[in-house]
C-alpha cells in the first residue's frame, strides 16, 4: 500500500499532526527527519533520517508514497538565519516537488505562514486569501520572503503533476513547543523581558486546530488553493492583558510610537554587537509589531470545517507547558 509522508514531523506543528494521524488510526505512515528519533515513536511509523536538502534522502523518503505533509521549516527573526532558511524552504520545497513528480506522489499538503498573505498597516481592513501579496514587507524579513519564494517554487515545481494545497496558519500556540519555535515571546512575557507594548496587533492560532486543519486538507481542499488558519485577532495591549489576567505577571505598562520604538532598537543592537554581547530586542521583532498581522479564515472554516477553540483555552495550556517545562517555579513567586 502507498505510503503518507510527512516531513518536519518533529517540529511544533509535525509532532501534533503525527500524534493526530495516528489516533486517527492511520496507517503507512512515514516520516522525514534531521533530528533525533522520539522515544515515545511507534515502532509503526517508518523513519527517514536525513535533511529535506539531502537528495539521496529525499528520494528514498517520497518512494512509494502517495501523499505528502510538507511541514519542514526553520523559524526565525534572526536576519542571520537567512541562508538557512532560503536553503530549508525553497531548494528543500524544490528538491521535494520534483522527486513527488517522478515518484507519481498524488498531493501534497504544504504549511507556509500568514504573513505571505495577511500584514497590513492599520486595523481597518482584515486580509483574507484575496488579498494583494504584501511584497514591500515580506522583502524586509528573510523568514517571510523565503516562505513567499517557497510557496511560489512549490507552484511551479507541481504544476499540473502534483495536487498541491497551501495551509497558511498564523502564530501558533499550544502546548509542546519544545523548540520554542512559536512560543518564545509568550515565555519572555513570563520571564518579564518584554519592556513596552508595541502598536501593532496579532493573530494566533491552537497548533491543535491547525493539525486537524491539516488532516482535513489532504482529503477536502481543493487542489491549488491556500486557506488561511487563524484564530483571535487582538491588539499586543490586549493580548498582554489576557495574559496578564492569566499568569498574574504584569504587563508592559510603556507605549511607544512606532519610529521611537523601531530606532532605540537599531541603536541598541548595534552598541551591543559592537560590545560582542547579544542584543535584548530583536530589530526585526520591533519593527514587525507596528503592523497588524489580522487574518480572515472563512474560507477554512466553509472549506474544511476548521474550527478554532477559545483563546483563552490556547493561552492556557500554552502558559502551563512554558511553565513546566522551561521556567523554575519561583519565577511566580514574585
Amino acid at each position: 500500500m502507498s505510503k503518507t509522508l510527512i516531513t518536519g514531523a518533529t517540529g511544533f506543528l509535525g509532532t501534533h499532526l503525527l500524534n493526530l494521524l495516528l489516533k486517527n488510526k492511520e496507517t503507512n505512515l512515514r516520516i522525514l527527519t534531521s533530528s533525533n528519533i522520539p522515544e515515545s515513536l511507534p515502532d509503526t511509523v517508518e523513519v527517514i533520517q536525513g535533511s529535506i536538502t539531502n537528495p539521496e534522502a529525499i528520494k528514498q523518503a517520497v518512494d512509494g508514497v502517495s501523499k505528502i505533509y510538507h511541514l519542514a521549516g526553520k523559524v526565525s527573526r534572526d536576519a542571520d538565519d537567512k541562508r538557512e532558511m532560503y536553503a530549508i524552504h525553497i531548494d528543500g520545497t524544490r528538491l521535494l516537488c520534483e522527486e513527488a513528480k517522478k515518484a507519481g506522489v498524488q498531493r501534497i499538503v504544504m504549511a507556509s505562514t500568514s504573513g505571505t498573505i495577511a500584514i497590513t498597516k492599520t486595523d481597518d481592513e482584515i486580509p483574507d486569501e484575496t488579498w494583494p501579496t504584501p511584497i514591500e514587507f515580506c522583502s524586509r524579513w528573510p523568514y517571510y520572503s523565503s516562505k513567499l519564494y517557497q510557496e511560489e517554487t512549490a507552484r511551479y515545481c507541481c504544476s499540473d503533476k502534483v495536487e498541491l494545497v497551501i495551509l497558511n496558519p498564523s502564530l501558533l500556540l499550544g502546548p509542546g513547543d519544545a523548540r520554542l519555535s512559536s512560543t518564545n515571546d509568550i515565555l519572555k512575557f513570563l520571564s518579564r523581558d518584554i519592556p513596552v507594548i508595541p502598536p501593532g496587533g496579532l493573530n494566533f492560532v491552537d497548533v491543535r486546530d491547525v493539525a486537524v486543519a491539516f488532516a482535513s486538507a489532504m482529503q477536502r481542499a481543493r487542489k491549488g488553493e491556500r486557506y488561511l488558519l487563524g484564530g483571535p485577532n487582538w491588539t499586543f495591549e490586549k493580548f498582554f492583558g489576557r495574559l496578564e489576567r492569566l499568569t498574574k505577571v504584569s504587563a508592559p505598562k510603556l507605549r511607544t510610537p512606532k519610529k521611537v520604538a523601531f530606532w532605540g532598537a537599531k541603536i541598541a543592537d548595534s552598541m551591543y554587537r559592537h560590545w560582542g554581547k547579544v542584543p535584548p530586542v530583536e530589530v526585526n521583532s520591533v519593527e514587525m509589531a507596528e503592523y497588524f498581522w489580522y487574518v480572515d479564515s472563512s474560507k477554512a472554516e466553509r472549506e474544511l470545517g476548521f474550527v478554532s477553540r477559545d483563546p483563552g483555552e490556547t493561552l492556557h495550556d500554552t502558559i502551563t507547558y512554558l511553565k513546566e517545562n522551561f521556567l523554575p517555579a519561583e519565577s511566580f513567586a514574585k
